[in-house]
């Protein structure tokens, strides 16, 4: 039976570790929990769970933080959570499983499920190298979107899935990091070049962003997938921006990465919608309805993009040419997909109201 350590780094996390650890004993080995500076009671919290609960001097480098804790492992294979982290029980069960087989690899790979509805179905994930093996060449790097670089053999599990019960707000604290690495000289990788942009994007400035993601593209150095998602982001910009041309060229221009995805072909048909051409919001939002989950690539999945959103959004067309008919067919889809949806519930009642006065 394979044994695993299950290292956190937390800071102020009083009000989720509990929910993160309540479970953690049934299949981790050994907790470690490394503190970075909690103002609140977490590092009580911890002690409840584990005996090694250890400080670290926060540097602005989550890398430095994870090493950390990865260093105090014993265990054969070494499991990392954030402390807002949760674990249902069919995942646990799949990790005793994981345990208690012959299977061995370097690197686990598990779904990181960051957006969910109140049912918990994702809206948006992606796989994260969640279990590793206990081997001091398998080290996180950068500052910021820490991430340990997977080779050896890698195994994909899709039925290990971690929720990210995320109750902060966006802040500055990732483009603070960045901007100081800048003020410092420091070298951005490919890697860090796009999350850079991709902070900018989230914290509004969207002119720097578009710089930015810019330079990552034409420096065509960095992963095809990240490649696709800034193509989808500076569209993105450049809709804020109005500059329907430029998102179009970009969007398309994703193609030269690889087939066209989901959540591709549906901002397709969102700046065609924008432009009020409607015939071709039309086209590209049935593409992108049922269209390509590129999940199994390592790429962010907008699930949303590829099944409710369309689904709307293609009602919402067939409306405005006067297809009611049609439209009410795409309204039945996203029932069906989510029929708890306010947006559904509003388009039902609507439907309602316009065949009772049609058999008046």
């Amino acid at each position: 039976m394979k044994t695993l350590s299950l290292c956190l780094i937390v800071r102020d996390e009083e009000k989720k570790l509990s929910s993160c650890l309540q479970n953690a004993h049934n299949y981790a080995d050994e907790i470690i929990i490394v503190d970075t500076g909690s103002c609140d009671l977490t590092k009580e919290i911890a002690t409840k769970y584990t005996d090694k609960v250890f400080d670290f001097v926060w540097c602005d480098d989550f890398s430095k933080a994870r090493n950390f804790s990865f260093d105090k492992a014993s265990c054969d294979y070494i499991m990392w959570l954030d402390g807002d982290d949760l674990i249902f029980e069919d995942s646990i069960n799949e990790i005793i499983s994981w345990k208690n087989s012959k299977e061995k690899c370097d690197f686990l790979m598990c779904k990181y499920i960051t957006e969910f509805d109140k049912n918990y179905n994702p809206l948006f994930e992606f796989y994260r190298e969640r279990i590793i093996i206990n081997n001091k060449k398998y080290r996180w790097k950068d500052r910021v979107h820490e991430a340990i670089a997977p080779s050896g053999k890698i195994i994909k599990n899709n039925k290990i899935k971690i929720y990210h019960n995320k109750i902060k707000q966006h802040t500055e604290r990732n483009l603070n990091i960045y901007n100081d690495m800048i003020k410092k000289g420091e070298t951005f990788s490919p890697r860090n070049q796009f999350y850079y942009a991709r902070e900018l994007y989230f914290g509004g400035m969207i002119s720097q962003s578009i710089h930015q993601f810019s330079k990552f593209l034409a420096d065509d150095k960095g992963w095809v997938e990240n490649k696709i998602d800034a193509c989808l982001i500076l569209a993105r910009c450049y809709q804020i921006q109005k500059d329907y041309s430029k998102a179009l060229t970009t969007l398309f221009g994703s193609f030269m990465f690889g087939l066209p995805r989901g959540e591709i072909m549906f901002e397709i048909g969102n700046t065609f919608f924008l432009l009020k051409q409607i015939d071709f919001a039309i086209y590209w939002y049935k593409q992108a309805l049922g269209g390509k989950d590129s999940c199994e690539e390592g790429a962010f999945c907008e699930n949303l993009s590829t099944s409710l959103l369309p689904a709307l959004q293609l009602c919402i067309c067939y409306c405005q040419k006067g297809q009611i008919e049609e439209a009410y067919k795409y309204h039945l889809i996203s029932k069906e997909i989510s029929p708890e949806d306010e947006r559904v519930q509003n388009n039902e009642l609507y439907f309602h109201q316009v065949f009772e006065k049609n058999d008046k």
